[in-house]
């Protein structure tokens, strides 16, 4: 009796991992579990004991990502009629929440653009606006995860205090409009601002791994799929405004004064929406675009570390190539980290994740001679914000980065659960948002806002 209810439980344990590849339907894990039943029973009937006859059955089950893509392919049709914005008759029930979704989301995305245009009629100088739009969309993709998730009124409650701080820093420090503070102000806050939709995403769970996990899939797939707007968006206006020139129409003031500021908000917002209604059907699209440019970036790497050494005294190195340095090391973290978020945490080390541990230890490389050049800079010239704030950058990469080419090499060698390695990217995470913050809030005062 006790071996049948561990089979039981077994059995619970493994439909629970299944219905989480949502490309396979309820009425399917049904009859995959029936399938995996009939084969326990054909094993015990051999002579095996239950546990064993199931760890048997569910290995001769193949490969279940294997099954999943396979379920897709034969089911795509069914699959991307959940993405279709009109249903069919057959799924009138689910027609109204779908609408409804919609409707929500056009709202935002328009309340985004109308916020935008109003920080354009405000304001009267770039760096205002660059500082105030970020702050005015923010909220409307906050509120489309609030009204999606069911946050929590006291969760909303606490983050306005983080959010009102961030407008009045930014908007009362006493800035130069021309000086590097404001510049860095601008540049950091978005980051502070993403950290505090991140919190809603999670719905205010963010001391949770899973979910840090969960939000950081959701920003690459966000990057993905607003560039692919803002491709077709481009290619479209660009058509319209070549078609109406033939019949003497100029598009392009209406474009700066209307389209521009309702489309870029509005992509962000619509965006999310297009993540969150597909990730439920089909393979998030970040972590295939890390195996395409892995190995592209891994020689990128290497060239930039070869040009750097060979660029003679690191004082001489231009300040311009030092800040592409820095947007290197952040794509090589973004490649870690979505191959990471997309890997099987039980599948054992194979030759990618080799690959990954060179492309680590490539970029450790070219961040040391990136740091011994601003150090040397810093010794030479003197301090200034622009270079305290890419040193603590530079330093915050090398730790994250050093640390994760240690567990990745433990386990390539068979000595550190892959876990450890993921449990280390969803912790070191938060720390880039507190260095943003500080950098938003302290550098004004500290350097004079210069």
């Amino acid at each position: 009796m006790a071996s049948r209810e561990r089979l039981e439980a077994q059995i619970d344990q493994w439909r629970s991992y299944v219905q989480r590849h949502r490309a396979i339907a309820p009425a399917d894990v049904d009859e995959m579990e029936d399938h995996l039943r009939g084969r326990v029973d054909d094993l015990t009937a051999t002579g095996l004991d239950d546990d064993e006859a199931f760890l048997v059955a569910v290995r001769r089950m193949g490969n279940l990502d294997a099954v999943s893509h396979e379920f897709a392919r034969e089911h795509s049709e069914r699959l991307w009629k959940q993405l279709v914005l009109v249903p069919d008759d057959d799924a009138a029930q689910a027609s109204g929440p779908a609408w409804r979704e919609l409707a929500v989301v056009l709202a935002l995305a328009v309340g985004a653009g109308i916020a935008v245009k109003v920080a354009l009629a405000a304001f009267d100088t770039d760096s205002a606006l660059l500082r105030n739009v970020p702050l005015m969309t923010a909220p409307f993709l906050g509120a489309y995860f609030v009204w999606k998730r069911r946050v929590a009124r006291r969760v909303v409650g606490a983050l306005l205090v983080p959010y009102a701080l961030l407008a009045v820093v930014l908007n009362v420090y006493p800035y130069v409009d021309t000086g590097s503070t404001v510049v860095l102000a601008a540049i950091h806050a978005p980051v502070v601002l993403w950290a505090l939709v991140g919190v809603v995403y999670v719905g205010g769970r963010w001391r949770d791994q899973d979910p840090r996990m969960d939000f950081a899939r959701f920003t690459g797939e966000l990057v993905v799929y607003v560039t692919l707007l803002a491709i077709g968006g481009g290619v479209l206006l660009g058509l319209t405004a070549a078609t109406l020139s033939l019949v003497g129409v100029d598009i392009e003031p209406a474009m700066e004064s209307w389209i521009m500021p309702f489309a870029v908000p509005g992509a962000v917002v619509v965006g999310a929406w297009l993540v969150e209604a597909k990730q439920d059907v089909v393979e998030n699209i970040a972590p295939v675009l890390t195996r395409v440019f892995t190995p592209l970036t891994t020689v990128m790497l290497l060239v930039t570390l070869v040009v750097l050494l060979g660029a003679g005294g690191l004082a001489d190195v231009e300040r311009e190539l030092l800040i592409l340095m820095d947007a290197i090391l952040v794509l090589v973290l973004c490649l870690l980290l979505y191959s990471v978020s997309a890997r099987d945490s039980l599948a054992r080390p194979g030759w990618f994740d080799g690959l990954q541990l060179v492309l680590v230890a490539a970029a450790l490389a070219v961040d040391a001679v990136a740091l011994t050049a601003m150090l040397t800079r810093i010794a030479e010239f003197g301090f200034s914000p622009n270079k305290v704030a890419a040193l603590g950058l530079n330093l915050l990469l090398l730790v994250h980065l050093a640390r994760s080419g240690l567990l990745l090499l433990g386990f390539l060698r068979e000595r550190q659960p892959f876990g450890a390695l993921v449990r280390w990217q969803t912790r070191f995470l938060p720390v880039y948002a507190v260095w943003a913050a500080l950098v938003v809030v302290a550098f004004g005062p500290v350097f004079g806002f210069a």
